[in-house]
């Protein structure tokens, strides 16, 4: 007997081996196998079994059975075929990405056992609510859009779909950014589908996510929930995919293969006949074009179903301020904590401080493995790089001058932190950033704390954004709105408007006093503007016009392309002769298509030198994307990577860090 096996390696073909004889009556196909590669043992994925092989050398033995069951499908082999065409990539890689002991999804989160479903009655539908569901159920189209302010009551929309399709026998994908964010929903859903769900999230141990995997594959749940990853739920009938919050980067993976969720998500449902139902109160950009053009079926949910008015949004500039808190929120923050009631900090920056420097001779400490300013975290009394993680102690005299006029510039979550205890001495603040999620279950007190009015202020990045439901909580400030408008993205407005909206959206749920003061140096900015007067329409209008006058995505797709390496000049040769290989190649398809093939770069990236290897790279722009495609695989055949460098693809890459 013998199998052929898939390796998560750079490599499409699978190896052939042979099953002693002990091992023959458990082989079947989907299990994984442990066999000798090289000088090295790996993980093999078996997708075929024979009993004869016809090989011209030496065909090795597999080591061991690693599975007793399936821990894969025919469909899981498939998926993984189409996910290295579409992004480049390599088979193997594709199926060990999707399957529990393989590669896992990066995001850190954590279990929120703990915590208890909020005890609200199922609430009454509103007639927009009701009209979404019939629509979705209906089944009239393939996709649609959720396009909902938030509160508008999404959620309940999604869970009523859910609960039909599982009705009529067939499961459901339920994807969220981030587990330990939406705490609330989870327990919701446990609750809800109580012994039907499945959570699938690298929080869990791999034996606890095979556990939950082996649990879809024997049927025994109808429903999965998790972060991108879960999008591959090895379902055998899937009737539905929800993609909740559809705007977040999160559904990107970072590392290869860097797949996005919503293009499986629309690949899955086309592949099996299953609904896909997408939702945000900030669609992007390229799911507001769909709908525009009737690709995807948009419902609108205008109204918060808790009866709550949509906030008040003021603007302070902060040019004339002192302190990282403006005389105005804290004002606003004052009034509201005598209320009794709560209050939700963002600032998108942690630490204490993000940039040290001498006022001498202007030396500025950065990481010697990546090209970025160090970060003080004061609670810690280091110097820490957010990319590498290199840490190192504060100093006081600098070493280029030894001058002894030095300081730190700018402020993070630790800084504010300190300066919101100190205005607020009898009031108890929590901090929730990616430090203080390092402890595995500290998100989950901090948030149940700030739920069960523990503490009154919940200071915090990105991970306050989104997807809690305080009903007490009335004020949101937004400490500094301008971190992510200076980079040289062409999607940074949109990204700042997002985020603006979606914190906004954290206030006033459940009553008519929500208030939400926004601080920047760039009161006049259109993304703050359209913000200010919840004009999301408008915004993606105008935001529209701008990318179709540049030729920027959604009017074209891009594939980003990064040489990376230990030797500079190595890099940059490598780069150069890429761009060399593209520009002949581009020209050839001109000549017979008449299509314009773009090419942007090479150039040096934003962080040009990370984790020790400088890193340069080049950005291929079509209007076509078979074209773009077509293109970029003639590139990767033809350029041949040379020794000791390395070169990452980014298909529809969202950043270019």
């Amino acid at each position: 007997m013998y199998v052929k096996v898939l390796m998560d390696l750079p490599l499409d073909d699978p190896f052939s081996y042979h099953v002693p004889e002990k091992y023959e009556s458990a082989m079947q196909t989907g299990i994984r196998v442990e066999v000798p590669f090289g000088r090295r043992r790996m993980v093999g994925y078996v997708i075929s079994v024979m009993d004869t092989l016809e090989a011209d050398y030496e065909i090795k033995d597999i080591r061991r059975i690693i599975d007793k069951e399936e821990v894969f499908t025919d469909d899981q082999v498939k998926m993984a075929r189409w996910l290295a065409e579409f992004y480049l990539c390599h088979v193997g890689e594709c199926l060990a990405l999707q399957i529990p002991g393989g590669r896992q999804d990066s995001r850190m989160d954590t279990v929120t056992d703990d915590l208890e479903a909020a005890e609200e009655p199922i609430e009454q539908l509103s007639s927009y609510q009701q009209e979404a569901i019939d629509t979705i159920l209906a089944g009239k189209d393939t996709m649609y859009y959720l396009y909902g302010v938030t509160g508008s009551g999404k959620s309940e929309v999604y869970f009523r779909c859910a609960e039909q399709v599982i009705k009529e026998g067939r499961q459901v994908i339920y994807l969220v950014p981030e587990i330990t964010l939406t705490h609330q929903l989870i327990a919701q859903v446990s609750k809800r589908f109580q012994g039907e769900v499945a959570i699938l999230h690298s929080g869990l141990t791999a034996s606890q996510r095979l556990k939950e995997w082996k649990k879809i594959l024997r049927g025994d749940v109808s429903l999965a929930i998790g972060v991108r990853s879960c999008i591959f739920a090895p379902f055998r009938n899937l009737g539905l995919v929800i993609l909740d919050e559809e705007h977040e980067n999160s559904y990107k993976s970072g590392q290869a293969p860097r797949y996005h969720a919503r293009q499986v998500a629309q690949w899955r449902c086309a592949s099996c006949h299953a609904t896909l139902v997408m939702g945000s109160a900030t669609p992007s950009l390229e799911a507001w074009r769909l709908m525009g053009e009737g690709k995807v079926h948009r419902l609108d949910l205008p109204f918060r179903v808790s009866g709550g008015c949509m906030p008040k949004i003021e603007v302070v500039d902060m040019l004339g301020e002192k302190g990282v808190i403006s005389s105005k929120l804290m004002s606003a923050m004052q009034q509201t904590l005598d209320r009794h009631k709560q209050v939700i900090l963002f600032l998108n920056r942690r630490g204490y401080s993000y940039f040290f420097h001498c006022n001498s001779c202007g030396y500025e400490m950065t990481c010697p493995h990546c090209s970025v300013a160090l970060t003080y975290h004061k609670d810690r009394n280091r110097m820490l790089c957010h990319y590498c993680g290199y840490s190192t102690k504060p100093i006081s005299v600098c070493p280029q001058c030894n001058s002894l006029d030095v300081g730190y510039s700018g402020f993070g979550t630790e800084m504010v932190e300190q300066e919101v205890s100190r205005l607020f001495p009898f009031n108890h603040v929590e901090r929730l950033d990616a430090d203080a999620a390092l402890k595995r279950g500290n998100v989950a007190q901090i948030l149940h704390r700030f739920s069960t009015h523990q503490s009154d202020i919940l200071l915090g990045t990105q991970m306050v954004a989104k997807g809690f439901n305080f009903p007490d909580v009335e004020l949101v400030g937004i400490v500094l709105a301008d971190s992510g408008m200076n980079l040289p993205d062409f999607r940074a407005e949109e990204r700042t408007f997002g985020l603006l909206t979606q914190v906004a959206g954290r206030a006033g749920r459940f009553s008519n006093s929500g208030q939400v003061i926004i601080q920047t140096f760039k009161p006049q900015d259109k993304a703050i503007q359209y913000a200010l007067r919840g004009k999301g329409p408008d915004f993606y209008s105008q935001e529209l016009a701008v990318r179709q006058q540049t030729g920027f995505p959604p009017y074209s797709r891009q594939v980003n392309l990064v040489v990376r390496g230990r030797r500079e000049g190595a890099v940059e040769k490598g780069i150069d002769d890429l761009a060399e290989v593209a520009r002949i190649l581009a020209d050839e398809v001109h000549k017979r298509t008449g299509e314009e093939l773009e090419l942007l770069g090479p150039t040096e990236c934003l962080l040009s030198k990370l984790g020790g290897n400088y890193r340069y790279h080049l950005l291929l722009q079509g209007k076509q994307a078979s074209l773009l495609h077509l293109w970029t695989k003639r590139i990767l055949e033809q350029y041949k990577v040379p020794s000791g460098l390395y070169i990452e693809i980014d298909v529809d890459p969202l950043q270019m860090m």
